[in-house]
């Protein structure tokens, strides 16, 4: 199995789930131009601790090549940097990681922007995820 790869198993895509994480009990951390909202879902048992989805809104993109573009820059952004929250013991072992990247700009960014961005999102959540793992 890729370290790098980002398999279909490894994509949010289940209505429940999705509804799940947008509702009570989620997180929210913003690093402009990127939303990550995410939650601990019970694990579903199909091998990926952690699926996440990507949203950009026709509104902040009114050509689909344009959010098409953000959309693979977000992506890119996790898949290349996923190990940061798919570390051992940062995770319950019977929870998953629900995890929604959502653009904000109005505007394109550069690859590398979007990038650190994601990064930065990511490690506050693992900082984060392991201060929850400390308490319980």
């Amino acid at each position: 199995m890729s370290l790098y790869g980002f398999p279909k198993r490894e994509h949010l895509v289940l209505k429940r789930d999705i509804d799940a994480l947008f509702t009570a009990g989620g997180h929210s951390l913003a690093a402009y131009p990127v939303r990550a909202i995410w939650h601990l879902a019970p694990s579903a048992g199909d091998g990926a601790r952690v699926k996440v989805m990507v949203s950009v809104s026709k509104r902040k993109f009114k050509h689909a090549v344009s959010r098409n573009r953000a959309k693979r820059q977000l992506r890119e952004a996790y898949r290349l940097n996923k190990s940061i929250l798919s570390a051992e013991g940062l995770l319950p072992a019977d929870r998953e990681l629900h995890l929604a990247f959502i653009w904000l700009s109005d505007a394109p960014q550069p690859s590398h922007d979007v990038h650190r961005k994601v990064v930065n999102l990511m490690q506050r959540m693992a900082e984060k995820l392991a201060a929850a793992r400390e308490h319980s």
